[in-house]
């Protein structure tokens, strides 16, 4: 395996991301076993990605999305997912999910699926950085299934720690948990406020992303953000995936509170 592998933390997120199904149209998924106090924004994501995503014919790949966090998750019990089955075109197929904990709504998410079809192309270049061998490990990455590798305050390279099975929507829904792990940083980046130093509340408020390309997570991905307006308390963060090769795979934009002191 390469260095920074660990299958058995990223087989415990395939895991995490394989959701039950307990009647037609609803699942139910867990939380790992941990202190913390709520749901990781990016689990609750992915796993309503993987609800919806189960009930798209194979053909049809996920083009968008668009979420929002509702309530604070309870990670000492289940998370129940409802899925409307909003549309079935001859093109495009939407979806739409609840996440319910407590007999309330803690997370929504609508998602469009496309049948592949030709048609314009273009993109902005990927940024110029140097690739992710050598470069230092994130120290908040370690012990999890996704490994990160900072390049500057801006740009960080991600993967999986070890090997997917070749399914198209669980790469997706992977880099849709990863998506969340950093991009709010952005926003303490331009105001000069770090972690280890100030007394920062942070919380993910809404979430979306559209998906340009097939993705591979378990090879290096550039993660470049940024963040373009702050006020009052809230950050805004976007942010574009690349494959090594300089494809531009994701494009995200992530509004989060943060609240300093």
């Amino acid at each position: 395996m390469p260095e920074g592998s660990d299958q058995a933390a990223l087989d415990e997120l395939v895991r995490l991301l394989d959701l039950e199904r307990i009647e037609v149209d609803i699942f139910r998924g867990l939380s790992p076993a941990s202190r913390q106090q709520r749901v990781f924004g990016g689990q609750v994501a992915g796993q309503a990605l993987v609800a919806v995503g189960r009930t798209v014919p194979a053909d049809r790949h996920v083009h968008s999305l668009h979420s929002y966090f509702i309530r604070p998750g309870d990670p000492s019990v289940p998370i129940i997912y409802e899925v409307d089955r909003v549309r079935d075109g001859r093109s495009f197929t939407t979806r739409r999910t609840v996440a319910i904990q407590h007999g309330k709504p803690i997370f929504t998410l609508s998602a469009s699926f496309q049948l592949d079809q030709p048609g314009v192309e273009h993109q902005a270049p990927m940024p110029d950085v140097p690739e992710p061998e050598g470069l230092p490990v994130l120290e908040k990455a370690v012990g999890t299934a996704i490994e990160i590798r900072a390049v500057d305050d801006d740009n960080v390279w991600m993967r999986a720690t070890g090997t997917l099975p070749d399914d198209p929507l669980l790469h997706v829904c992977v880099l849709t948990f990863a998506s969340d792990l950093t991009l709010l940083n952005s926003v303490l980046v331009r105001q000069g406020l770090s972690h280890e130093r100030d007394r920062i509340t942070m919380a993910s408020l809404d979430h979306a992303m559209w998906f340009m390309r097939r993705i591979r997570m378990d090879d290096w991905v550039l993660y470049a953000m940024t963040s373009p307006a702050a006020i009052g308390s809230r950050g805004l963060a976007t942010g574009r995936f690349f494959s090594r090769d300089g494809t531009h795979l994701v494009s995200v934009v992530q509004e989060g509170m943060i609240r300093v002191g």
